[in-house]
C-alpha cells in the first residue's frame, strides 16, 4: 500500500476504527474470561465488544500491540505504513517529525513496539531446505569512559554477537548448466556468546530438522548434525564467502551498513528489535505490497498463528 492508497483508505479516525472492528469481527474476538472465541456484541457508543456468555467487555484495541496506548488509531496505522514503506527504515527523529509527535520518547517506544511485532510475526516459520549459518560481530553503543578499557577486534566487548541464517535454494541454468544459489528467508538473533549450547539452541528454534545446514568449521558447530538432516562444514575462505555461504555474508554486510548508516550505533538492549525490522524487510520481496497488510494483521493479533 502506497501513501496515496493509504490516505484514501484511512482518511480519518472513524475509517481506522471501522477497519479494526470489521477485521476483529471476521477473525473472532478472544474472551479472556471464557477463554474462547465467543460471540460478541458491539456497542457503538462506547466502542467496545461484550461477550454474549459472561458479559466481559473488550475494547477495540484490547489484545493488540495498541492496547493501553493513548495514541489514535490513525497515528498507529500511519506508523505501520512508515515502518513498512522503506527498505532501509526511518531514524527515530524523522519518524517523530512525520507523525507530528511532541516527545521523542513516544516515537522511540512506538517504533520498538512495532519492531517487536515484526519479530513475533517472523518467529512463526522455520528455515527449510538448504540453510547457511554464520555469526556477525556488530558494533554496539558503549560509553566513552568504558571504550578505552575494552579490547579491540573480533570478540571485543564493543561488539554484539548476532546469529545469521539464510535459506539457500540451488538453481541451475537449463542452457548453460551453470549452477547458482537463490536466497530465501532469513533469521537473525542476538547471542550472548558463541558456544555449542547457544548455537544449538538457535538452530533448534530456527531451522527445520529436515534441512541441510552449511557452516564453516567453527568448533562450536561440532554436534549440529544431530539437529538437522545433514551438516556440511566448509573451510572458511574467500571462495566459501562467495559460494556456499554467500547469502549469509551478504546479509551480514547489509546489516552492518544499515545499522551504521541510519542508526549510527545501537545499544545491545534494543539490538534484537532492530534485527527484527531488518529481517522483516529483508523478507519483503516475497510479499511486495502486502507487507503493510502483514504488519497490520500481526499488530492486531500478534500472538495468533498467522499464515504467510
Amino acid at each position: 500500500m502506497n501513501i496515496l492508497e493509504f490516505v484514501n483508505y484511512f482518511p480519518n479516525e472513524e475509517s481506522c476504527e471501522d477497519f479494526l472492528k470489521t477485521y476483529r469481527e471476521n477473525t473472532g474476538i478472544y474472551c479472556k474470561t471464557c477463554k474462547s472465541f465467543s460471540k460478541q456484541y458491539w456497542f457503538s457508543g462506547k466502542k467496545f465488544f461484550e461477550c454474549s456468555i459472561c458479559r466481559r467487555r473488550t475494547s477495540l484495541k484490547a489484545g493488540t500491540v495498541m492496547e493501553s496506548s493513548n495514541l489514535s488509531l490513525q497515528t498507529w496505522f500511519t506508523a505501520f505504513l512508515l515502518m513498512s514503506a522503506t527498505k532501509k527504515g526511518f531514524s527515530c527523529l524523522e519518524f517523530q517529525r512525520q507523525l507530528g509527535l511532541k516527545r521523542y520518547e513516544t516515537a522511540f517506544n512506538l517504533m520498538h513496539k512495532i519492531r517487536a511485532v515484526m519479530g513475533k510475526r517472523d518467529d512463526l516459520y522455520l528455515l527449510k531446505g538448504m540453510v547457511e549459518y554464520d555469526e556477525a560481530y556488530v558494533e554496539k553503543a558503549t560509553r566513552k569512559e568504558v571504550q578505552e578499557r575494552l579490547k579491540r577486534g573480533k570478540g571485543s566487548q564493543k561488539q554484539a554477537i548476532v546469529a545469521v541464517a539464510s535459506e539457500s535454494t540451488p538453481l541451475e541454468d537449463p542452457t548453460t548448466g551453470k549452477r547458482s544459489r537463490h536466497c530465501g528467508f532469513f533469521k537473525m538473533k542476538v547471542l550472548t556468546d558463541v558456544t555449542k549450547e547457544t548455537v544449538e539452541q538457535f538452530v533448534e528454534e530456527s531451522i527445520d530438522p529436515e534441512s541441510v545446514l552449511f557452516t564453516d568449521k567453527n568448533t562450536a558447530y561440532v554436534n549440529l548434525e544431530r539437529l538437522v538432516e545433514e551438516h556440511i562444514k566448509i573451510k572458511s575462505s574467500q571462495d566459501s564467502t562467495k559460494g556456499a555461504l554467500n547469502w549469509v555474508h551478504v546479509a551480514i554486510s547489509n546489516l552492518k551498513r544499515n545499522l551504521l548508516g541510519i542508526y549510527h550505533m545501537v545499544s545491545e538492549k534494543y539490538l534484537q528489535n532492530y534485527l527484527n525490522e531488518f529481517v522483516y524487510k529483508l523478507n519483503r520481496r516475497y510479499f511486495g505490497e502486502k507487507l503493510f497488510n502483514r504488519l497490520i494483521v500481526a499488530a492486531i493479533y500478534p500472538y495468533v498463528q498467522l499464515s504467510k
